[in-house]
């Protein structure tokens, strides 16, 4: 049977002490790992354990035993069938028995020792346990990378979702042209008040839509990097989870910047959009090797048909051949339509009113079997 691991320590050495140590354990890796032992430290386990429901968590406890303590209850809370292995220098009875208390499975002593480190993934073997709850009432994280800003986010705000879109192509800054806005505030407030979010600062700082989905862009000045790191990305989508159903977020198309590749880790689902042509499918090939070797999974990675013909000419792929190329098949088809370019040119998506006719209809279905509303097919619509 295969292990999942996933490691919680703010001491590297600790991290790289657990990776030498899984060398000669057959079928056990490293899943995920964060560099903090934090208050919010459950969400992002929550969010492992939805794509990886059999993981374990491993807890360095040794810098700051109290909110390691506090974290440790909060993630048994949430998930109280996930198996957690803690770690510290101090293995006196009453830490132990504290430990065990606050919802550990079992103890390491510091510095580890590789051999009683395999005893220890030996022992969770033995086990009986369920696999944790694959739901959370967390909210869910899709990202569209190649996509244009807004892709299928108002009609998530139509589904009675709470639905935040972050804009993270600093680049192009789509969104807020796309929906007809000029925010007040942008990703630079966000980040000079994580320390102090909440749902009313939050509110404050964002801009919200007639449609009822919160928006957040960067400047719209391309001359200037805005000073929003991965670190405060992973603080602000830990917040946003917590808060709201859906975070939908344009990812740009530039997956070697670590703040777009925090954003994909933390996703439930990432939607690479692509089109017929070939040339699209074959960097669509190299994206999702590249994804793949950045730690995602293929079942996070949904292939999205823009401007989708059912029965292309020649100088375009089938889904078949799509299927055959990426080496899985096409999540969903959204067909060409005028309506698309015309609700750019008004400023407005086109689900504020129902005129798009067959693009509308299309997007629904999309959102619906994202969502898992209800099934539905690749497909023109």
């Amino acid at each position: 049977m295969s292990i999942s691991l996933i490691i919680a320590s703010s001491d590297e050495h600790f991290r790289e002490t657990i990776h030498d140590s899984l060398v000669n354990i057959a079928n056990t890796k490293v899943i995920a790992e964060y560099p903090e032992v934090s208050s919010n430290l459950y969400i992002r386990v929550l969010q492992d354990l939805e794509r990886n429901p059999n993981a374990a968590l491993i807890v360095d406890m040794a810098l700051d035993t109290e909110d390691a303590f506090k974290a440790l209850e909060k993630v048994k809370q949430a998930a109280p069938d996930v198996y957690i292995i803690v770690s510290s220098y101090q293995a006196d009875g009453e830490t132990v028995i504290a430990s065990l208390r606050a919802g550990a499975n079992d103890f390491l002593v510091q510095p580890l020792k590789r051999a009683e480190f395999r005893d220890a993934i030996t022992r969770m073997e033995r086990t009986p346990r369920r696999a944790a709850s694959g739901e959370s009432r967390l909210g869910k994280v899709y990202s569209f990378l190649g996509a244009k800003g807004g892709v299928g986010t108002t009609t998530l705000a139509q589904r009675q979702q709470q639905t935040v879109l972050v804009d993270l192509d600093f680049t192009a800054n789509d969104c807020a042209m796309q929906v007809g806005s000029s925010p007040q505030h942008t990703l630079t407030d966000i980040g000079e008040n994580l320390s102090r979010m909440d749902s009313a600062l939050f509110e404050g700082l964002v801009t919200r839509d007639p449609l009822g989905f919160f928006l957040v862009s960067p400047p719209d000045h391309v001359e200037q990097r805005v000073q929003f790191t991965e670190p405060m990305f992973r603080e602000f989508a830990s917040f946003l989870v917590e808060k709201h159903e859906a975070i939908v977020i344009d990812a740009g198309r530039w997956i070697s910047d670590e703040l777009v590749l925090a954003a994909l880790q933390s996703s439930s689902m990432v939607f690479l959009v692509v089109t017929q042509h070939f040339p699209a499918i074959r960097n669509a090939q190299r994206y999702i090797a590249a994804l793949v070797r950045l730690g995602l999974s293929q079942d996070q990675l949904k292939i999205v048909v823009n401007q989708y013909q059912k029965k292309p000419d020649s100088n375009l792929a089938t889904l078949d051949q799509i299927q055959q190329t990426l080496n899985q098949p096409a999540f969903y088809g959204i067909p060409s339509s005028a309506s698309a370019v015309a609700s750019v040119n008004r400023g407005r998506p086109f689900v504020a009113d129902r005129g798009a006719g067959d693009l509308d209809r299309a997007f629904r279905a999309f959102v619906d079997k994202a969502t898992g509303a209800r099934s539905a097919t690749a497909k023109s619509a």
